[in-house]
This record gives structure tokens, C-alpha cells and sequence, in this order.
């Protein structure tokens, strides 16, 4: 039988930081709708990005797994005002 490796899951009480610190990391962060969230930053240089890619790293890995809290990060971002709602047909 493999052994699986333990990784650290994220604590809802973490996601405040866990947002603060994307957005201080210099990336946009914001739920799309009630049920996804995006992380991302389309006007960097390459170089700009790779850094920016670490730092996310980073930063994903000191708060540790966090898909299973999809819906509360999403929740926390709307509460703060950084969502976008979209329509049926995709548009805003």
C-alpha cells in the first residue's frame, strides 16, 4: 500500500489573510458568480509574471489546500465587494 503524503489544508478562518495576501501580492483576486473565484494578473511583463508565479507559490503553499473551501472563499470575496456577476449568455 503507497503512502500518501499529508498536506496542510487551508482553515476557513484563514481566508481573510489568505485573500489580503493575494491582493497585497499585487494579483486580482475576485469571485466570478456564486460558485468560482479567479486569481490572475494579465498585464505583466514575463519577467514581472514568473516572480508573481513564485509569490502565489508561496503563498498557496503556507495556506495549504483550499479547493474544499471553493464556496467560502467566494462567499468572503462577494462580502467584500470583489465579484463580477455574469448573465446566462455569459455577459456582465
Amino acid at each position: 500500500m503507497a503512502h500518501g503524503t499529508k498536506q496542510k489544508l487551508m482553515k476557513a478562518s484563514d481566508i481573510p489573510a489568505f485573500v489580503n495576501e493575494v491582493i497585497e501580492a499585487g494579483c486580482d483576486i475576485c469571485a466570478v458568480g456564486h460558485e468560482k473565484y479567479v486569481i490572475g494578473d494579465t498585464d505583466l511583463s514575463r519577467g514581472a509574471y514568473g516572480k508573481m508565479r513564485q509569490r502565489l507559490g508561496r503563498i498557496e503553499e503556507a495556506y495549504g489546500d483550499r479547493d474544499f473551501l471553493k464556496l467560502e472563499i467566494v462567499a468572503y470575496l462577494r462580502s467584500i465587494g470583489r465579484y463580477v456577476d455574469v448573465g446566462a449568455d455569459g455577459s456582465e
